[in-house]
């Protein structure tokens, strides 16, 4: 079987990544609610879409032995409550860039309801556990976000 198109990645809007989920069964507790470690997991895969919409491969760069990125600092608040069928939006901005490390901050909306953010640290680590460099290209990709942040 061949598909012929991609996976939904999102889209890139300025210096803004914004990432569309579905709340889905699988996302609620037994009160019917998403449970907060699922925002964790679209946090996640919209960072991800955004590396990849920026030009960083990430599993290409693992492979190669040359490192990935880790969470090293988070913190989240939870202000409402997603629930079965919402359409949630996770909007991901950096906002600091370092040479081991990048910061970001991340929401998830509901329309114009905001329902979690998070501000959180990313550290780059060589395949022995310890905070290495990121590969030039992809502090460069950053940084254009970064400087137009910096400039809005």
């Amino acid at each position: 079987m061949t598909i012929d198109f991609p996976p939904p990645g999102g889209r890139l809007d300025g210096t803004t990544h914004y990432f569309p989920v579905r709340v889905y069964y699988e996302d609620t507790d037994l009160s019917g609610i998403v449970y907060h470690a699922n925002y964790l997991k679209w946090f996640e895969r919209a960072r991800s879409d955004l590396l990849r919409l920026i030009g960083i491969d990430q599993r290409a760069a693992q492979e190669a032995g040359e490192g990935a990125y880790a969470v090293a600092e988070l913190t989240i608040r939870y202000a409402s409550p997603a629930r079965l069928d919402d359409a949630v939006v996770i909007a991901s901005r950096p906002t600091e860039l370092r040479a081991a490390s990048c910061r970001l901050h991340q929401q998830a909306w509901r329309g114009d309801e905001l329902l979690a953010e998070a501000h959180l640290r990313v550290g780059f680590v060589g395949s022995d556990g310890k905070p290495r460099r990121q590969p030039g290209a992809w502090r460069a990709a950053f940084a254009t976000l970064i400087n137009e942040n910096e400039s809005a």
